[in-house]
């Protein structure tokens, strides 16, 4: 008697084809170095020596990052206080988020305008998110720099030569900001723009028509139809932006800071790189990812179970 599959299991079997490979991707190149990283928090170890000769040190890892100690002199001190330094910068880094979003937005609604040749603006406006991250820096460090750089020229020009322009990236005051503002600029115009221009047009010109019928302005039409239609992809983008806000910050500051002046431009994520392949702590460099790790799983329920209440499904 010959055997025959029923379509349902030969489609089973197909769809456990196709996703066959990424599954072996996924098991080899992330499960497990994760797992691994999860057993390597547990312990001292420099990389140079074999693995077998590694320190088990427990929590100690963990307590040293996250703890406190008392001292005569100033009371209360952090175990590791350039951890909480550089997650203060992390923060920082990541007031821009509101603002792209913002600026997204606005260009998204001007890219979503029936007129000749908008491909191509919204082809310039794209472009410096596929550019090559190393170049961007480097433009923007030679904007940035105090004595020959656009901004400052710019700066002097329009002022008659009365403001100099701050030190920028070779200050702590401004260094933060200054990659703030490169952030903004070079995302305002990226994936986020390309998701609220779907967003927008996904919207139903009916609701628009209905809108217009009872004597809705532009503005009124904005906030009585466009924001609460968008509202799940400002959602999405929001949550998407915060993960990878905690998680950058590293590329820019190596490239154009060195992550100073004194640390101020050192996130978590450049954290972590010099403890793992500088100062050869590997151990300690995994305990703080998985710090890391629950602090994004946090924030992200967080969004997850307050910011979903303002979202608008219909």
């Amino acid at each position: 008697m010959k055997f025959q599959l029923t379509t349902r299991t030969r489609e089973a079997i197909g769809g456990y084809a196709f996703i066959m490979p990424n599954f072996l991707g996924f098991l080899i190149f992330t499960s497990l170095p994760v797992i691994a990283s999860f057993i390597l928090a547990f312990y001292k170890w420099d990389v140079i020596t074999p693995w077998q000769q590694a320190e088990f040190v427990g929590l100690d890892n963990f307590i040293k990052l996250l703890g406190f100690h008392h001292d005569p002199v100033v009371g209360w001190k952090a175990n590791d206080p350039h951890f909480w330094y550089f997650l203060y910068n992390t923060a920082y880094m990541m007031i821009g988020i509101p603002i792209t979003m913002a600026a997204s937005l606005f260009v998204a609604l001007v890219m979503n305008k029936k007129i000749k040749g908008i491909v191509i603006f919204r082809t310039v406006f794209f472009l410096p998110s596929i550019c090559a991250g190393v170049a961007l820096y480097m433009l923007w460090r030679w904007i940035y720099n105090p004595d020959f750089g656009l901004l400052n020229s710019f700066l002097q020009t329009i002022s008659g030569d009365l403001i100099q322009g701050p030190k920028w990236l070779n200050s702590i005051a401004w260094a933060k900001p200054a990659l703030v503002i490169m952030n903004i600029w070079t995302y305002m115009g990226g994936y986020n723009m390309i998701l609220y221009l779907a967003a927008l047009q996904g919207i139903s010109p009916e609701l628009y028509e209905a809108a217009e019928i009872d004597g809705a302005n532009a503005w009124q039409k904005f906030w009585a139809v466009t924001w609460p239609m968008i509202t799940p992809t400002t959602f999405f983008i929001f949550v998407m932006s915060v993960i990878a806000g905690f998680q950058g910050g590293f590329e820019s500051a190596y490239v154009m800071t060195g992550g100073g002046p004194a640390g101020s431009t050192t996130t978590i994520d450049y954290y972590i790189f010099n403890n793992a392949y500088v100062w050869l702590k590997m151990g300690y460099a995994a305990s703080i990812a998985w710090i890391l790790f629950a602090v994004i799983f946090v924030v992200t329920l967080f969004n997850w179970k307050y910011g979903g209440k303002v979202v608008h499904y219909g």
